[in-house]
């Protein structure tokens, strides 16, 4: 029964025929995407089974960010995601992938605010860094120009005369997305040079900006930010780059390099004081809501634990100011979609 309702739902719309041949079928929702949102829907999910033991437990995947969102615009259906999460906002053109495949109303949800962490091991290496320090560092062409550095102090000499190693995410991480937007593009525009050449060749621009280096002095650690917490925690001269709640989680055991003299503190991302603070998102799919039952109760459930005191904000989630906040619940409440005429 719950088969042929899912499939009749969703063939209803035209736009949805070519994802209805399927003979998958559920009742539990799908979640995919990023690895920074997926304790925070991870805990979500427990609190729904626990508030309602009828309902089947949510499955949430860990994929990053732009690989969760390809997931979800493949199309309409019981073999398709219901929700990307995502630590980076979705993209124009993966909302018109959306479109192109019959995903065309989609509800945007800001569940928070996240910051991207720059940490080592207590007692470890220690910086004040800025954007153009790290743009230098981990660039793989700084300025267009060969990358050299070897030690922090080949990149300034106030910087300690030390390796640079630096454990990070992978790209198709939206921590990545983030750090490369955040940080590395401000770093790179910090040079004159560098606003030229945006106006004159802006994909060039782009990839030097935001291209990082790939001689082993920046490792990609995959989706696991844990992974890159134990490897700083058992290297003193290394630097982790990962989401804040990874850093809030294991507080006593990391220590948090300021970037432009801010800590990633929860006052100061919520402030935005802290040059990598960021949005956190979930991406829902209208024509699912009906046909997965419990699906509005997840986005309700979150809207119940997302508050500056609920139970998300001691796992390291930082609330969204309140007029942002009130947009989500609205969103929730009303189902309104995105249009994507916001989107870059």
């Amino acid at each position: 029964m719950i088969k042929k309702t899912f499939t009749a739902l969703l063939c209803a719309s035209t736009l949805a025929l070519a994802s209805c041949g399927g003979n998958a079928s559920r009742d539990s929702i799908r979640a995919v995407g990023s690895s920074t949102v997926y304790p925070f829907a991870k805990a979500v999910a427990e609190e729904l089974v626990k508030s309602d033991p009828n309902v089947s437990a949510p499955l949430i995947e860990s994929t990053g960010s732009g690989a969760g969102i390809k997931l979800f615009c493949a199309g309409l259906g019981s073999d398709t995601p219901d929700i990307a999460n995502a630590s980076r906002r979705m993209k124009k053109s993966e909302f018109q992938s959306c479109q192109n495949a019959g995903v065309t109303d989609i509800l945007e949800i800001q569940v928070g605010l996240d910051g991207i962490a720059i940490a080592s091991a207590k007692g470890g290496i220690d910086m004040n860094l800025t954007p153009a320090l790290l743009y230098r560092a981990l660039a793989a062409r700084p300025y267009g120009k060969e990358q050299t550095a070897q030690n922090w102090s080949d990149v300034d000499p106030s910087l300690p005369n030390e390796p640079i190693l630096v454990y990070g995410p992978p790209s198709t991480s939206g921590t990545r997305d983030a750090l490369e937007e955040l940080i590395l593009m401000a770093g790179c525009d910090a040079d004159p040079a560098m606003s030229a050449l945006k106006e004159s060749d802006p994909q060039e621009h782009d990839r030097v900006c935001t291209e990082i280096r790939s001689d082993g002095n920046y490792v990609d650690q995959g989706e696991q930010d844990n992974l890159i917490v134990q490897k700083i925690e058992n290297n003193p001269r290394a630097v982790g780059i990962f989401g804040y709640s990874y850093l809030e989680e294991n507080a006593e055991r990391l220590n948090a390099l300021s970037v432009n003299g801010v800590k990633p503190t929860y006052e100061e991302i919520s402030s935005f004081r802290y040059p990598g603070a960021r949005p956190l998102y979930l991406y829902v799919k209208k024509a699912h809501l009906d046909a997965i039952p419990s699906l509005r109760g997840f986005l309700e459930e979150w809207a119940q634990m997302w508050d500056r005191d609920g139970p998300l904000a001691k796992m390291g989630l930082v609330a969204s100011p309140p007029d942002a906040m009130a947009r989500n619940v609205a969103t929730i409440d009303n189902l309104t979609t995105l249009d994507g005429s916001q989107l870059d």
